[in-house]
């Protein structure tokens, strides 16, 4: 009525009533009455807002790449941004006067382009595409420090990067290249499987010939062994055949000089024997033929002294007409007695 009215504002609402040019009253969420025609009504937003954006940049290697993203924000000096733009609030209508506010998000799209460009325009696409989260620190850390964001009166919030993408014939082209990639790493991890199985076989049958050649060089070993062992029993056998020999050789080199000796002695022997009996003869010699037996019958025994009789009688034979011989003389003649009969002749 008559231009006055009332106004209440929400608790997101940072707002500066403003008379004749001069600032009467600010604050969040006021509520007030106010004269339209001496009056306006500056309203900027408390609450952080979130803006996506997507950037086409060219990489190093001179590729296009979509860069999808999101950026959040806050006015925090409500002075200087109401300063640069303009937040008057139609309060008939609820909305702004001018599309100021809106040119602010559009000025933070535009400084995170720039810096975006930079970082894009140094990297590959192969770095390009796989630095989201390095591009977001980046960019991140240079928008706090940059001056425009400082008189625009307004603080980063965060900002993520979504995605690089290539156009699609790039993408198409990498994920070949990609696909060729992985087919020639599973054909190498194939070769290499196959390689290490060949590899450990040639291990296996090395360890089983290791373990033959050992196995045989063991048994050549011990067939050393016992040809040693059974040269040095030959060669004890030898010593002591040998020994055996030069002592049987001794033995009969001994024997042969004890023959010598005997052989020696026997003759000696005969030839004293021989001495003695030519000694004897040469004694005998012109003795008479009955002295000389008379002489050999001399304590000989009396069957030995019977049996030269018999002789005699045998020789005188043809001068004997009859010759008697009982069987108590023969019985004696046996025994080597002679009997108390005799035999007569005549």
């Amino acid at each position: 009525m008559f231009g006055f009215r009332f106004v209440k504002f929400q608790p997101s609402d940072y707002v500066l009533k403003v008379k004749n040019g001069k600032v009467v009253r600010e604050g969040v969420g006021l509520a007030f009455h106010y004269y339209a025609p001496t009056t306006s009504v500056v309203v900027v937003p408390v609450s952080s807002i979130d803006v996506p954006f997507i950037f086409e940049e060219i990489t190093a290697d001179y590729q296009t790449v979509s860069v999808q993203g999101q950026l959040t924000y806050r006015i925090t000096d409500y002075r200087k941004t109401t300063q640069i733009l303009n937040y008057t609030y139609n309060l008939r209508k609820n909305t702004y006067l001018s599309d100021d506010p809106h040119k602010l998000a559009q000025r933070v799209i535009n400084i995170a382009k720039v810096l975006t460009k930079k970082q894009i325009g140094q990297l590959p696409l192969k770095e390009a595409i796989q630095s989201s989260e390095r591009l977001a620190k980046t960019i991140t850390l240079e928008i706090g420090q940059s001056t425009e964001i400082e008189k625009l009166g307004i603080e980063l919030m965060g900002l993520s990067i979504l995605a690089v993408v290539p156009n699609k014939e790039t993408l198409r082209a990498l994920e070949a290249q990609a696909r060729e990639e992985i087919l020639r790493s599973a054909d190498n991890a194939l070769y290499e499987r196959r390689n290490a199985s060949i590899e450990q076989e040639r291990r296996v049958k090395e360890n089983e010939l290791n373990t033959e050649i050992a196995v045989e060089t063991k048994k050549r070993q011990i067939r050393e062994t016992q040809l040693d062992a059974e040269r040095s029993v030959k060669q004890k056998q030898n010593e002591m055949k040998e020994e055996q020999l030069s002592f049987d050789t001794a033995l009969e080199e001994k024997k042969q000089e004890l023959i010598g000796l005997t052989v020696a002695n026997q003759r000696e022997e005969a030839d004293a024997k021989a001495y003695e009996l030519s000694a004897v003869m040469n004694s005998l010699q012109g003795v008479p033929q009955g002295v000389l037996q008379a002489l050999t019958n001399v304590g000989m025994k009396p069957d030995k002294l019977i049996a030269i009789a018999f002789q005699e009688l045998a020789e005188n034979a043809e001068k004997i007409g009859q010759l008697n011989i009982t069987p108590d003389l023969l019985q004696g003649l046996m025994s080597g007695q002679t009997g108390a009969g005799g035999g007569g002749g005549r």
